[in-house]
Formats: C-alpha cells, sequence, structure tokens
C-alpha cells in the first residue's frame, strides 16, 4: 500500500465504464423566507425566492462515479411526467448517459421536495409511489440492462436500493446472474427489503445497522472478531465476495476470504453524513474495479466517506480533493 502510485489510479478511472441500476430521483428545494401566518390556517407562509433540483438517490452513486472520471449509465423507470424529464435533462447535464431510462405509464418519477427557509427545513412533500414494479417494467428494465451490457461491456455494476420498487427479487437475481456470467463486478448498496436477494454479489455495502438487522444480532460490542462473524453469517446467505460494512464514526470493516481489517475514520469536522454511503459504495466500486485491491479499495473509500461529511447537503466527492487526501494520508 504505502508507494502506491494515486496518480495512475485515479488516471485508470477514466477508463473505467459503470452502471448504476436502482431508484434515481429529483431533489427539489425551494428557498423562501416567513413573515406571516396564513389567514386561511394556522400555517407559515412561506414567500419562495429560489428553486433547485439536483439528482438525487441511486443518482447521487452515479455522479460520484462520474466525478471521478468514470462513463456512467443510469439505468431505471421514471414516470412518463415533467419531473422525469427534468431528471433526464440533469444526468445529461453531469455527462451520465441516460439511453437505458425506461418510462412507464405506471409509476411516477420520485420527486422530493423540500421547503426551507432561512436554514431550516418547513417541510418536505414525497411524490412516489414505492410499490415494487410491475413485471411489464421489470422486462422492460431488464432488457434496457441485457442492451447496455451487450453494447458497453461494463467494469462494474452497481445496485442501489433506496427502497422505491425499482430493484425487485427478481430483476436483482436476474441482474447479478447475468453480471456473473459476464465476468462484470458487481457491488451494492442494500436496504432491509431485499437484503438477501443479492445471491453472488461481488462487493455486499451494508453499514452495521443494516446488518444487525438482516442477521438478528445484537452483539454487545462491535470487534473486529464480530464483524467477522458478520461476514461468515452474510456469506452463508449470499455466498458473495467481498463484505465492506461502515461503521459510521468508527470506520469502515472489509473482508474478504481470510484478509479483513477496521480501517478507522480520520478526524475531520462533521457537517453533514447524508450522502456519505452513496460516496462510500462508488469510490469502493471503482478502486477494486481498477486494483482487485480489496484494502486499497477499504482505505480510499472510507477518506471519500470522510471528506463528503465535511460539506453540507448531498454532494459528490471531489476528485482532485481525494486525490491530495490518499497521497497525505496513504502515500
Amino acid at each position: 500500500m504505502p508507494g502506491h502510485d494515486f496518480e495512475q489510479l485515479f488516471h485508470q478511472f477514466h477508463q473505467l465504464k459503470v452502471a448504476v441500476v436502482g431508484d434515481v430521483m429529483l431533489d427539489t428545494y425551494w428557498w423562501g423566507h416567513v413573515d406571516r401566518i396564513s389567514p386561511e390556517a394556522p400555517v407559515p407562509v412561506v414567500a419562495v425566492s429560489r428553486k433547485e433540483q439536483r439528482i438525487g438517490g441511486a443518482g447521487n452513486v452515479a455522479l460520484n462515479a462520474r466525478s471521478l472520471g468514470a462513463a456512467v449509465s443510469m439505468i431505471s423507470v421514471l414516470g412518463k411526467d415533467d419531473d422525469g424529464d427534468s431528471l433526464t435533462a440533469l444526468l445529461q447535464e453531469q455527462g451520465i448517459q441516460s439511453t437505458y431510462l425506461v418510462h412507464s405509464e405506471q409509476r411516477i418519477t420520485t420527486n422530493k421536495i423540500r421547503i426551507i427557509s432561512r436554514n431550516q427545513h418547513m417541510m418536505r412533500l414525497d411524490a412516489e409511489i414505492t410499490a415494487d414494479i410491475g413485471p411489464e417494467d421489470e422486462d422492460r428494465l431488464f432488457y434496457a440492462f441485457e442492451n447496455y451490457v451487450a453494447a458497453e461491456n461494463p467494469n462494474v455494476v452497481i445496485l442501489e436500493d433506496y427502497n422505491k420498487g425499482v430493484l425487485t427479487d427478481k430483476l436483482i437475481r436476474k441482474v447479478v446472474d447475468l453480471c456473473g456470467k459476464k465476468g462484470i463486478l458487481t457491488a451494492v448498496d442494500p436496504k432491509r427489503k431485499n437484503f438477501f436477494s443479492y445471491e453472488g454479489v461481488g462487493i455486499f455495502k451494508p453499514n452495521l445497522k443494516e446488518v444487525k438487522e438482516g442477521l438478528n444480532m445484537l452483539p454487545e460490542t462491535i470487534n473486529l472478531h464480530v464483524l467477522q462473524d458478520m461476514h461468515l453469517q452474510l456469506q452463508e446467505k449470499l455466498r458473495h465476495t467481498i463484505s465492506l460494512i461502515t461503521l459510521s464514526e468508527k470506520g469502515v470493516f472489509y473482508q474478504k476470504d481470510n484478509d479483513a481489517a477496521i480501517i478507522p475514520t480520520h478526524i475531520r469536522s462533521i457537517a453533514d453524513v447524508s450522502g456519505a454511503g452513496d460516496t462510500v459504495i462508488a469510490v469502493a466500486s471503482l478502486v477494486y474495479a481498477a486494483t482487485n485491491d480489496v484494502r486499497l479499495m477499504a482505505e480510499v473509500a472510507n477518506i471519500a466517506g470522510g471528506l463528503v461529511c465535511e460539506e453540507v447537503g448531498t454532494v459528490a466527492i471531489d476528485a482532485t480533493k481525494l486525490l491530495a487526501e490518499c497521497k497525505h494520508l496513504l502515500g
């Protein structure tokens, strides 16, 4: 690890092709000020002065991979609506390929509208359908994915589940199976609902809370031995290659075969932890796809997760900053 050529590694990211499959959504922000209460009901009146739309959900994983220089495609289901058009335009602006997005008559595009006054969240409005996509949309999405794989021959496929219904049990299994046959690395950031659907996946990246819930474990303390036991229990069910478990302020744990360690966090001023998991899965997937080095994967992803926590709101990793930190902390 010491003496690793990080310039070369970051250059390699530009040669990688990545697909992100999962729940993409629109994050909408309305900023305004409140100086009166409504005469119609005892609620504040927000005079909206500014609106902004950003890419959210699985799209944030795509943004992180893109900001490291990879060629990224977003594969998901949107509604046939204005929000879907806005989201597609935002993806294209960021250089993320939108060719393989499926537009459904049965869905609306997920849009989370946050109303903010004086840096305080007043309210959030969620426009979404969270039921599983229907069999027809499931088939269309897998067909789009097959076409993507045939056309692009990607290095890595990241499955990003936000429990919005795009990643059904059947779709997950078909995607992982196809990638297995083609020798494509798969990585997953799971949610509780389909936790054990990812059999045969390459990198399994839950957080500690999700593992405890999934395995129904209540350990007194968290140490390397306990985490290795979790990895073995997960592996019995999933037959996956690598566990990468995020431990919030305690860092990350990784295990592949008998190689296991806890990588502690580097001391930082934490401003906001939102979106850190998206950064960790994107960075880990790219580093492992480029190097096959599990320790390096965990070290760099750990640094990246810490860096984005220094920023307010959900932000993608800054490649220049990450490179400098890798050289400083790992060089």
